[in-house]
């Protein structure tokens, strides 16, 4: 299983990284990421949380990539993350708030 880390292009995504010291790592970002860092094989794309659909899409993301758990760093994607965590908990995803 892998952990998402969410805010892929911030210094903090990459401090978390390096602290929780694992290869099941994948970093992701809805904003703009450039292209080669998206070549990367632990690089994705993620959903705008101001999607409508946003934690639907979220779940699949995780279920696809086999992510189990997520540190949500930006604060609009905590607040969405946080709305729907009985829909992850279901689904044995946990949602950890970094500070």
């Amino acid at each position: 299983m892998y952990i998402l880390i969410t805010a892929a292009n911030s210094a903090e995504a990459q401090k978390l990284k390096n602290k929780l010291n694992s290869t099941d790592i994948i970093l992701g970002d809805y904003l703009d990421l450039p292209a080669f860092m998206l070549k990367l094989a632990n690089m994705i794309v993620l959903p705008n949380p101001r999607s409508v659909s946003y934690a639907h899409e979220m779940l699949t993301l995780c279920l696809d990539k086999q992510i189990d758990t997520i540190y949500a760093l930006r604060e609009d994607e905590q607040h969405m993350l946080n709305t729907a965590k009985q829909l992850f908990t279901e689904y044995g995803i946990e949602i950890v708030r970094y500070q």
